[in-house]
């Protein structure tokens, strides 16, 4: 019981590290052609939002919503892949033993 209780804490102190490390990890989602970029962290933290100049205007209104609404789960789904593989590469090296 004693091994499987500090095989939980490695666990969450490797976890809380993964955490830090993807709060330093910028990942960019894209739509409109490129037009639209949303950079957020591996924790799913929007940073930043660029849109190209071509795309402001009243007649695109909802295209311009549609594509932002694209970019960012684009961001968000990098985001989990790149959260995905940290886990699992942490995860191989507590259960290898």
């Amino acid at each position: 019981m004693l091994g499987k209780l500090k095989e939980l804490k490695e666990m969450q102190a490797k976890a809380e590290e993964i955490k830090k490390r993807l709060d330093s990890i910028t990942v960019r989602g894209t739509a409109a052609e490129d037009k639209i970029q949303v950079m957020c962290t591996g924790n799913k933290q929007v940073q930043n939002v660029v849109i190209d100049e071509s795309l402001l205007n009243e007649s695109n209104k909802a295209q311009l919503e549609q594509s932002m609404v694209e970019a960012i789960n684009n961001a968000f789904k990098q985001a989990e892949n790149l959260m995905n593989s940290e886990m699992q590469s942490v995860a191989g090296g507590l259960f290898e033993k």
